[in-house]
């Protein structure tokens, strides 16, 4: 899962991202509304926490754009408003102009993630569904892999690489699209980490015996797929 926190203090945007991190998501982070805009028009993301009092104006002006349609391919993107500013009139402005939740600061990280989990469980969403390929299962809203029903130990990244192939099953991701989703803006980023993740997950997935394999297309990316 990828997430982008709009936030100009730089102390709690390191708090949060560490803490989310912990539980297998990308942060990606930017203090600006501008450099907002950018991220979303850059990379794909599955939720935006978005503060209001920016350097450059107020985090609803973004949202507008968003819920309009004119802040790229991101109309639909679950937002949750975190802002100081928690009086009732904020909170009612806040969601009549399109966001799907708001949490006045401070705020405990685990009640951050219970609210991501809930707008990104909604009717038709991949998130709303356990995912099945070969003996596979997926968990979207808990992101959890089962194979008969036994869970598989994944590291963070290496979720992250079977989550973002998952999405695309039977068809070859690019090997950009795979880093994007595994890496967040800061990470720093060797030339072989990602084959690294991958091998490692090859064998992990053919020891549990998930009956699904991981091809590599030379030079382009990646493509998961059941056997026939």
């Amino acid at each position: 899962m990828r997430i982008l926190l709009v936030e100009d203090e730089a102390e709690m945007a390191s708090a949060l991202g560490t803490a989310l991190n912990r539980h297998d998501i990308v942060l990606d982070h930017v203090p600006t509304l501008a450099e907002a805009e950018e991220a979303l028009a850059e990379r794909v993301h599955d939720a935006v926490l978005l503060d209001r009092q920016l350097p450059d104006g107020d985090g609803l002006s973004l949202l507008a754009q968003l819920r309009s349609g004119r802040a790229a391919d991101s109309r639909g993107v679950p937002v949750i408003v975190l802002t100081a500013r928690s009086e009732i009139s904020e909170r009612v402005a806040g969601l009549d102009a399109g966001a799907d939740d708001y949490l006045a600061k401070p705020f405990a990280v685990e009640e951050l993630l219970a609210r991501l989990r809930a707008v990104l469980r909604r009717p038709g969403d991949l998130a709303a569904r356990i995912v099945r390929l070969g003996k596979l299962a997926f968990d979207w809203e808990h992101r959890e892999a089962s194979v008969a029903g036994l869970a598989l130990d994944l590291p963070r990244r290496e979720l992250l690489v079977l989550e973002t192939l998952l999405r695309r099953a039977g068809r070859t991701v690019m090997r950009a699209s795979l880093e994007e989703a595994v890496y967040g803006f800061d990470d720093e980023v060797q030339s072989n980490a990602l084959d690294a993740h991958i091998s490692r997950l090859r064998r992990k997935l053919a020891e549990a015996g998930a009956g699904i394999e991981i091809h590599g297309i030379r030079g382009v990316g990646y493509l998961l797929r059941a056997p026939a």
